[in-house]
């Protein structure tokens, strides 16, 4: 590792040379899509961004011969550690030349630092939390990633590989098309669901969009707690994320699902704004921001992104009738493919009811870790 000098970004410069480097790595990569500029910056932004007011976070960049050849982000988030009674630490927004040095020389420092600050091993890529972009593809490089989902250089798994990091987890991602989907079993199964078990599923409330932001945030612990990874969100994060949300999304593919006032499930897919934002190339200006308002209009991907049911009601087949609608409108809105994204490896039921619809696993995905 002689020659690589793995440094803190303490000032502006250095901030926008952490922002640029996917830039220069992506660059003939026809697959990349980049994230607007400034909506990296506000993630990264430990004094604003709510994120950070449960995790404290360092960002380094590596050099050689004064060129920036790497990136990570080490990360303790205390709230993910009180969840799990676990000495966590992690490393997320990872960039790097294909030089396993640059690899070992970053990923040791982002262990140094949460090791320093309690942790006990070393988990990631999250950037910064499984509530955001987390995990790293390692099969399923052939197309482009959809909206929040990650996508690296074919070479990064065999970096973690050589470095030393094993496998945590897989996650696994579904293609499918609303309009080849057979609806017959779901429509049956979903129409006695929602018979039998009083359960009402409608679209969210544009106009009263914050008070049913609020009651999808009082169930979200209670629907995904048992899910590996998973990590509470503070009122305040949740809100952020539903604001940010809120300029994409379709009401008709934002579903909640209630019994009488009482929330009890919830379902979310987004078009595939990616679509939109590539030819931006990371910028709103000059003319990124009517690019995105162009191409946003001829998006025709869509990816589910949650689905969650309170356990009482897991058994009822409430998941069936929040895919039979969002099929159903997807449909109507015009959108084709479909991604359901990001499954656990080891969730057997939900793994087997995708393919059962017929749904094929098009991508995988892997988060690491480093004792």
């Amino acid at each position: 590792m002689a020659g690589i000098e793995v440094v803190a970004v303490d000032n502006k410069k250095a901030l926008n040379e952490f922002v640029e480097l996917p830039f220069a790595i992506y660059k003939d990569d026809p697959h990349w899509v980049p994230q607007l500029r400034i909506a990296v910056k506000e993630l990264l932004d430990r004094e604003k961004h709510p994120f950070y007011a449960n995790a404290d976070a360092e960002f380094f960049l590596a050099r050689r011969d004064g060129r920036v050849v790497g990136r990570i982000a080490a990360v303790v988030d205390r709230n993910h550690n009180r969840f799990h009674e676990e000495n966590a630490g992690f490393f997320g927004f990872f960039e790097c030349v294909n030089d396993v040095d640059v690899a070992r020389a970053l990923l040791l420092k982002a262990r140094q630092w949460t090791f320093e600050r309690g942790a006990t091993f070393l988990r990631g890529p999250v950037s910064p939390s499984t509530n955001y972009e987390c995990a790293m593809l390692i099969d399923g490089f052939d197309s482009a990633p959809m909206v929040m989902m990650t996508y690296n250089p074919r070479y990064y798994p065999e970096l973690m590989d050589r470095v030393g990091l094993k496998k945590a987890k897989d996650l696994y991602a579904y293609l499918s098309n609303a309009n080849t989907i057979g609806m017959k079993k779901i429509d049956r199964v979903a129409e006695k669901v929602l018979k039998t078990n009083g359960v009402r599923v409608r679209p969210i409330n544009m106009k009263d969009f914050q008070k049913d932001v609020e009651k999808v945030w009082e169930i979200y612990g209670a629907a995904w707690m048992r899910n590996w990874g998973f990590i509470p969100m503070t009122r305040e994060e949740f809100f952020l994320m539903g604001k940010e949300m809120k300029m994409i999304l379709k009401p008709e593919l934002v579903l909640i699902g209630e019994v009488g006032d009482r929330v009890v499930g919830f379902a979310l897919a987004l078009p595939d704004v990616n679509q939109a934002l590539k030819p931006a190339n990371g910028s709103l200006f000059p003319t990124g921001l009517l690019k995105i308002l162009y191409y946003q209009r001829l998006i025709k991907n869509v990816r589910v992104l949650a689905l969650g049911v309170v356990e009482e009601y897991r058994a009822s087949g409430l998941a069936a009738a929040f895919y039979a609608t969002l099929v159903r409108n997807a449909r109507k809105l015009g959108f084709g493919d479909c991604e359901m994204s990001w499954i656990l490896e080891d969730n057997v039921l939900m793994n087997r009811s995708l393919e059962v619809m017929g749904a094929k696993r098009y991508k995988t995905y892997r988060i690491y870790e480093w004792n």
